[in-house]
């Protein structure tokens, strides 16, 4: 455990923060564009699939879909950022997660 603990403590001490500039901006739009696109194709297909079912509830099976879509994109980033030990990215992916499932949250009260 005190390893697990320590590499939190080293990533979030901002001594080895990689700075953004490290990384040009392009490549970083490139990347995140392309990590877009797969969940917005099958996101695609499945709102297909889920108003060709005809469901009763479909608006339901879309919203968690959206949120789903939208927690696995965020994970992905946080993943990114531990890998690379970026602790905005972390943030940045966490503040996400907690905005989609707010958003989530907030729909299915208004139904």
């Amino acid at each position: 455990m005190p390893l697990l603990f320590g590499f939190f403590e080293d990533l979030f001490d901002g001594k080895n923060d990689v700075s953004p500039v490290t990384e040009s901006s392009a490549d970083h739009v490139e990347s995140w564009f392309f990590s877009i696109i797969p969940i917005a194709v099958a996101f695609a297909f499945y709102i297909v699939f889920i108003l060709y079912a005809k469901l009763e509830n479909a608006n339901l099976f879309i919203a968690f879909g959206a949120a789903a879509a939208m927690v696995g994109l965020e994970s992905y980033w946080i993943i990114k950022g531990l890998r690379t030990k970026t602790s905005s990215t972390v943030v940045m992916g966490l503040t996400g997660i907690i905005i989609t499932l707010g958003v989530l949250y907030l729909y299915l009260s208004f139904i």
